[in-house]
């Protein structure tokens, strides 16, 4: 087959993903475990010439893998020229430092990858300073322990246009490590201006009375399509991870009256990058004041018990304890005996209703449990 002619060639770096199913993981399901990391790589945008999946018993505090798989991963990056790895795991800076240095490639690690696909999809002023900040987070732990480059005494440098300049004896690294202090700084300050405009709105509705009605889970779980269905609000819903990163509050209305209302959150992944959470815990501080939350399950996925411990574990960690409903969604994708035996296994999770958020009659469950709903003062 000819090549057509004048046109452009899009390039991409030779580009290895290593998928691991590492001893710490408790995923039952280890393919879906690689299925997500897959999603990930999509969502981001990554051209891959190579895909690997491994097993890793324990892992080596320098390099991650063990030093005869560090060899294997040299031989496939040296007999495929490749100049990008990206890992499905979390690594430190020193073993993210120590793999570039024995496979002469750049190496991207699970933070780096999701930071990637919120700054992409980061649409707010809130929801870009909140990905910068950890981004700048991440980045300032890369600095740590970089040897000579970093250890040299420079004149002055300038960082993203900011210039830096030093102080007696000060090293780059000290002078990198400074500027993204101060970097960081400036966008808490941008955050807490929007975080007094955010509060100012919620004392509003708190005097009116109005309930706070919040929508959580696992990201790509249907949380946008159930707040599109209930509220015929224009929010992007796509089959995709992290496809809505701020949040969207509408109006609720069940018949006809007004209920309160309903927000849509970031979803949640498992080993987010704590840095993410810390980031997000501005805009998370909306959950502190709900009246309900809806924990949206995909229950099509293998995996949905784990992913309602993910949830359970951030709401833990932000300190989140409200009234909660089980919301198990996508039951359409499941044949009868399936649908059967999700709902034996879900009867821990109470309340819970069972719905398909894309049809208006089929999300009449959560409509009528919602009707019937009031809120904890108005029962007092």
């Amino acid at each position: 087959m000819t090549k057509p002619q004048n046109l452009p060639t899009i390039q991409h770096p030779s580009t290895l993903i290593i998928g691991v199913q590492a001893k710490y993981n408790k995923t039952k399901n280890i393919q879906a475990y690689y299925d997500e990391f897959l999603n990930l790589i999509k969502t981001s945008g990554i051209k891959y010439d190579h895909a690997l999946f491994i097993k890793v018993n324990d892992v080596d505090p320098k390099t991650f893998f063990g030093q005869g798989k560090v060899k294997e991963l040299l031989d496939i990056c040296d007999k495929n020229t490749i100049e990008e790895v990206v890992i499905s795991e979390p690594l430190t800076a020193k073993q993210a430092r120590n793999l570039e240095d024995y496979l002469h490639c750049t190496v991207f690690d699970r933070t780096d990858l999701i930071l990637d696909i919120f700054r992409k999809a980061a649409v707010s002023a809130e929801g870009k300073a909140q990905v910068e900040i950890a981004t700048l987070e991440h980045e300032k732990t890369r600095l740590a322990g970089q040897g000579i480059y970093l250890s040299q005494q420079r004149g002055g440098i300038s960082i993203g246009g900011t210039s830096v300049k030093s102080g007696p004896g000060e090293t780059l690294k000290e002078r990198e490590k400074r500027f993204f202090n101060v970097k960081i700084q400036q966008i808490k300050r941008l955050l807490e201006s929007l975080k007094k405009t955010r509060e100012t709105q919620r004392k509003k509705r708190i005097q009116a009375h109005i309930p706070l009605i919040c929508l959580i889970g696992y990201t790509n779980a249907g949380k946008s399509t159930i707040l599109n269905t209930l509220t015929k609000a224009q929010v992007l819903a796509q089959d995709k991870l992290f496809a809505t990163l701020d949040t969207t509050t509408r109006e609720l209305f069940i018949d006809g009256k007004k209920k309160g209302l309903l927000l849509d959150t970031v979803g949640f992944i498992q080993y987010l990058p704590h840095n993410l959470i810390e980031a997000f815990k501005s805009t998370l501080s909306e959950l502190q004041y709900a009246n309900l939350l809806l924990q949206v399950i995909d229950c099509s996925d293998p995996e949905w018990q784990s992913h309602i411990a993910v949830v359970q574990e951030i709401l833990a960690e932000i300190d989140v304890q409200k009234p909660l409903v089980y919301v198990f969604n996508k039951i359409d994708k499941l044949v009868p005996d399936e649908q059967d035996a999700l709902k034996q296994a879900a009867q821990e999770y109470q309340p819970q209703v069972f719905i398909n958020a894309t049809k208006k009659d089929s999300i009449a469950p959560l409509i009528a449990y919602l009707a019937d709903w009031k809120p904890q003062e108005e029962i007092l």
